[in-house]
């Protein structure tokens, strides 16, 4: 197995990371591979079932140009302010350039313990590093911004979390990690020539079309903004949006608790640790830009004008609503935006929440509408039929024919989603030495708009068993 190392990031110095080898996973075995990611890598697939890859996956034995390291970093976690966390669990093995110029981040989650573990014991279970493998390839093919999966590899290593568990390594794929708490630790530790020097590798690597760096803070925050735009209209709940969990790339990064929404509820707390409800569904946009004012203080040393935060504000709210809006009139099936969108949106939203409604099958259901109630609302129909008949009233004010529209929901409005459940019953499956689930729900997961016939219980409301399971931060 050849791969074209570029390491940029390791040329910044050693400053910016702690060189360590990782400590090898035992008795490793490969259980999930993804031809995708693969692909990114100029990699054939077959090349992921090899024993040099096995090795080089797990930490074991290192191949030529691969420099492992682990980054430094700060950051901001449930608003309080952690001056020194750094990747305690991961290493980034290495950065490969591939045939379109595309610099990837090779990181190895579940490592094992470096400088920055804080006492832990620097490992992955299986369970998170199978949610994490499933849900970032299934927001890539929802069309929302994320790192990718490259492998799944399991061990024998007993870990202990809530309970006895056992160890994993999961392949991040990225085209960074470098993450908004990494300019907030040199800026807090007035290393300010460093601070510099990140920002200037930032521009080069990933911003090279921006003038400088108040011009590189708008776009972050601008791509942060239609990230969570698409968090918001797909309903995807992150978790833990601590400033260190944040892509500079506007990306969806570090997946714990995560959950999409099911019955709809705007409140909506999907990590069980969240015990105030920092980063509940309703208030993931303003979490975003939060945590892109920190990005925007860290920076302050080297802003031009303090002008530029008060500008980089009004960005992310122009673009998240910008995106946010257009994607919620797709969902809806409407070719354009009008005066009065944002209170059907409302309106509806607030019949689901009262009448708990499944929140990706209503808007898929109501791709697929006809003039029989959806099957989604039950007994609950009546009280939408307000409602529809104003949605039907706007759908009269543009051209569409039923057809296209029908085309075009069915392309924004997904039949599979993620469910926890789901994730649950692979984890499950895999515990016991079965990962066949793993591998089915990936291949669904890739085509997550079409109809999969023979997959369509996958499409269901979850059983009661799986309505509120409890996902916390080290799931």
């Amino acid at each position: 197995m050849k791969l074209n190392f570029d390491n940029q990031f390791a040329a910044l110095g050693e400053k910016f990371y702690a060189a360590i080898p990782a400590r090898p996973l035992p008795n490793p075995r490969m259980v999930a591979t993804n031809p995708n990611g693969a692909a990114l890598l100029d990699l054939d697939p077959d090349d992921l079932q090899s024993k040099d890859a096995l090795q080089f996956f797990s930490g074991a034995k290192m191949i030529d140009g691969a420099d492992p390291l682990a980054m430094v970093y700060a950051g901001h976690q449930f608003g309080g302010y952690s001056p020194r966390l750094g990747d305690g669990r991961g290493l980034l093995l290495g950065q490969v350039r591939n045939q379109k110029n595309e610099l990837w981040d090779i990181h190895l989650k579940g490592a094992g313990p470096s400088p920055f573990c804080r006492g832990a014991d620097g490992r992955a279970v299986l369970r998170s590093s199978i949610r994490e493998y499933l849900a970032s390839e299934a927001l890539h093919h929802l069309g929302i911004p994320t790192s990718r999966a490259l492998c799944l590899i399991h061990s024998d290593e007993p870990v202990q979390r809530e309970r006895l568990e056992t160890a994993a390594g999961v392949i991040r794929l990225s085209e960074t990690h470098v993450r908004f708490g990494s300019f907030e630790y040199f800026s807090y530790t007035n290393q300010h020539d460093e601070l510099q020097a990140l920002c200037d590798y930032t521009r080069r690597i990933h911003y090279p079309e921006v003038v400088d760096v108040d011009h590189m803070l708008q776009e972050i925050a601008g791509r942060t903004a239609e990230m969570i735009a698409a968090w918001q209209a797909f309903g995807f709940a992150h978790g833990v949006m601590n400033t260190d969990n944040m892509s500079i790339l506007g990306q969806t990064f570090d997946y714990g608790p995560y959950g999409f929404m099911e019955a709809f509820d705007p409140h909506y707390i999907c990590n069980h640790s969240d015990d105030g409800g920092r980063y509940a569904f309703d208030q993931q946009p303003n979490v975003g830009l939060w945590n892109c004012l920190a990005l925007a203080h860290a920076l302050k040393p080297l802003l031009a004008d303090e002008s530029s935060i008060e500008q980089m504000r009004e960005h992310y709210q122009i673009r998240f609503f910008k995106r946010y809006n257009r994607l919620m009139a797709d969902k809806l099936g409407l070719q354009t935006i009008a005066e009065g969108d944002e209170l059907l949106v409302h309106d509806l939203f607030d019949l689901m929440a009262e009448n708990q409604v499944d929140y990706t099958l209503f808007f898929r259901q109501l791709s697929d509408r006809t003039d029989q109630p959806l099957p989604v609302l039950k007994d609950n129909a009546p009280q939408f039929t307000a409602w529809f008949a104003a949605y039907d009233a706007r759908l009269a004010q543009d051209s569409q024919t039923p057809e296209a529209r029908r085309s075009a929901m069915r392309a924004i409005n997904p039949k599979y989603i993620l469910r926890n459940y789901l994730a649950q019953t692979a984890i499950e499956k895999a515990e016991q030495g079965d990962y066949s689930e793993i591998a089915r729900l990936h291949s669904l997961l890739q085509f997550p708009f079409d109809d999969q016939i023979e997959w369509d219980h996958y499409a269901s409301e979850p059983p009661d068993w799986g309505r509120h399971l409890d996902i916390s931060c080290s799931s």
